[in-house]
């Protein structure tokens, strides 16, 4: 019997990218002639990184609800109708046994046209607080899985988060050997293993109090001997760098790396003592899972997800949370520089940040997707 077509939805960022490419891998794995069909938007992240892992991708248009009274208004009926069509000739192209979403403009559609066609639907939602379409799938979905615990969605199983194979191969060399892991992200970096390591980072975009607050404690930093890698993200390096020149000097140029992003952030975090930087989901739940202690700093802005994020793992006592407006040099110097020369503090709070982390997030989602296709008779 031929292995059936799986539907994958949902693009814009990494956050709902990354997801789904770990899950593709693992249904790969277990069915090596399954089919997967993709459906994303063409200006979105997945449009160049799902034809990469050689899936097919269906462009839907992105349709976002007007949020105030314009043309988009009178324009939106049409549009909407539109983006549900593309989804559902896909999902009957390709006969599909089950449609797995992961939220954001591409899940909303596909949702609907599954529904329509008598497709199984899985939900997978990334962030403490779910977003308004993965809210409305998971009233239909026959499976529901979500990153954290504490999450409120109809259904909803606890599966983690679907972990990059990078990130996934990182843990199974650390749980063979943490200490020849980290010797090789070290020397991939150019860094002493037997020294500690600061990673600080803000997401691909950077974060400016984050780079303004710990460039500014450079020089508490350095003193400690300690190695900084600072992903100071696109545009903002430079600054960065002048911040760390002006506290500093050039002295300490060779231990302070600063760099605009770094792809093999896997090298960075397998020698990593401590991360600083936003509680986004997939930094929170990487982190967790490696047991690598944090001080997370959520986005200021938003629904308040990033701190909801966070939470469990600043509970189980493995990360710090600090708002943004709080940190400042100061703070950094007072708080994180002592933090780095406790070790054996560091080594419990790894300890319990990978209490409440999930290293088989993959499996889990995969699970509830077989799931659902054994139970519409596939």
């Amino acid at each position: 019997m031929a292995e059936p077509t799986i539907v994958l939805a949902g693009g814009g960022t990494a956050g709902h990218v990354n997801p789904l490419l770990a899950l593709a891998a693992e249904l790969r794995r277990r069915h090596p002639h399954l089919t997967l069909l993709a459906l994303g938007t063409t200006e979105g992240l997945e449009a160049d990184l799902l034809p990469a892992a050689g899936i097919e991708m269906v462009a839907v248009p992105r349709v976002p609800m007007p949020r105030r009274p314009s043309g988009d208004v009178l324009r939106f009926p049409g549009r909407w109708r539109r983006a549900v069509a593309v989804a559902e000739e896909a999902i009957a192209r390709g006969e599909a046994a089950a449609v797995v979403g992961f939220g954001g403009y591409v899940a909303t559609p596909a949702y609907i046209a599954a529904r329509r066609r008598g497709v199984p639907v899985v939900v997978h939602e990334q962030n403490a607080r779910p977003g308004l379409a993965n809210r409305l799938g998971a009233r239909f979905a026959a499976g529901v899985g979500v990153t954290f615990a504490g999450t409120r969605l109809r259904g909803a199983t606890l599966t983690g988060l679907p972990l990059r194979p990078a990130i996934a191969d990182l843990i199974a060399a650390r749980e063979q050997d943490a200490a020849v892991a980290r010797r090789a992200g070290a020397a991939a970096l150019g860094l002493d293993p037997d020294r500690r390591v600061l990673v600080v980072t803000g997401g691909s975009l950077g974060a400016a109090r984050v780079n303004r607050a710990v460039a500014g404690a450079a020089r508490a930093l350095l003193d400690t001997d300690v190695q900084v890698i600072h992903l100071a993200g696109a545009g903002k390096d430079d600054e960065v760098r002048r911040s760390v020149h002006a506290v500093a000097g050039g002295a300490g140029e060779s231990s302070y790396r600063v760099l605009t992003y770094l792809p093999q952030m896997e090298h960075a975090l397998a020698c990593a003592d401590l991360v600083v930087g936003r509680a986004g989901a997939g930094t929170v739940s990487e982190l967790a899972a490696l047991g690598i202690p944090a001080v997370y700093v959520p986005l200021p802005i938003g629904n308040g997800e990033q701190r909801l994020n966070a939470a469990g793992v600043v509970e189980a006592g493995g990360g710090l949370l600090v708002d943004d407006d709080d940190l400042t040099s100061a703070w950094v110097t007072t708080h994180v520089v002592p933090l780095l020369a406790d070790t054996a503090r560091l080594t419990d709070m790894g300890t319990r940040a990978a209490s409440v982390g999930v290293r088989d997030g993959a499996a889990r989602l995969a699970d509830l997707v077989e799931s659902a296709m054994n139970g519409a008779g596939t």
